[in-house]
């Protein structure tokens, strides 16, 4: 199973659509895929219709109580597509996870105990704390969303430190398949700017797909489905199925014959 991990500790970028999309859009495609839920509002859960009543079990009690990964997996309505949600108990999870020895590692642990998917796509919370640790060490990739404005420049800098920072010391081998530019406004002279500024600098790592500012990205979630299946004409969703084609093209041969 290849782990991306989806981050950037800048909110409102489009992560969580983004995982979601992805997740969606590989499960589409064939691929047996995992949406790890890791940040305690939840919303990757709710986006995909988990209900609380579904969430008896969750990422909470496998990374604090050691749960079975098995037992904590919800099937979403999207076939080959399965989710470990998240509750608002995790928010207390990275004081629980300070004294243990495996603080960075439980998810990775957990993880490298399953066979059964073939892809997995992690929502982190926008932060750098131990749940964003614990993604970027079990992760084999990172695939970061970056919103075409000025500040999200400065988030990403903070990041790529922190990219460095685990390579030295948790996980070596963790790379960053790309950087999604999101939420794109051409109307706006500031977006393409941004977008300009983001390609002469970090080139190729940059997806040559764009994901545009799209209403009904914003209305999927409420309904409970992936923008994918919400409206899968739509401006977003056609981007959204653009990147997954563009990612499974930057994967390992050995991981593309899913």
């Amino acid at each position: 199973m290849i782990v991306i991990a989806v981050a950037n500790q800048k909110g409102g970028v489009g992560k969580t659509t983004t995982a979601i999309n992805m997740a969606t859009a590989m499960a589409a495609i064939g691929w047996k895929t995992l949406l790890i839920d890791l940040d305690p509002q939840g919303n990757a859960s709710t986006g995909l219709g988990i209900t609380a009543e579904q969430r008896s079990m969750s990422i909470y009690d496998l990374l604090v109580e050691d749960a079975d990964l098995e037992d904590c997996l919800v099937a979403s309505s999207i076939p080959g597509l399965d989710v470990l949600p998240a509750t608002q108990d995790l928010s207390g999870a990275e004081v629980q996870l300070v004294s243990r020895e495996n603080r960075n590692t439980g998810l990775k642990d957990a993880l490298a105990r399953q066979s059964r998917h073939e892809i997995a796509f992690i929502d982190c919370p926008p932060s750098l704390g131990l749940l964003t640790l614990n993604a970027l060490t079990a992760a084999d990739t990172l695939l970061v969303p970056l919103q075409c404005e000025f500040f999200a420049l400065e988030g990403l800098s903070q990041l790529l430190q922190t990219v460095e920072q685990v390579q030295g010391h948790l996980n070596p081998d963790l790379g960053i398949i790309g950087i999604a530019l999101t939420m794109f406004d051409r109307r706006n002279r500031l977006t393409d700017q941004v977008a300009d500024d983001v390609r002469e600098c970090l080139g190729q790592l940059v997806f040559e797909t764009v994901v545009p500012r799209n209403v009904r990205l914003s209305e999927a979630p409420s309904h409970g489905l992936p923008a994918l299946v919400y409206d899968q004409n739509c401006t977003g969703s056609r981007a959204y199925m653009a990147l997954a084609r563009e990612l499974i093209g930057r994967l390992p041969e050995k991981r593309k014959a899913a």
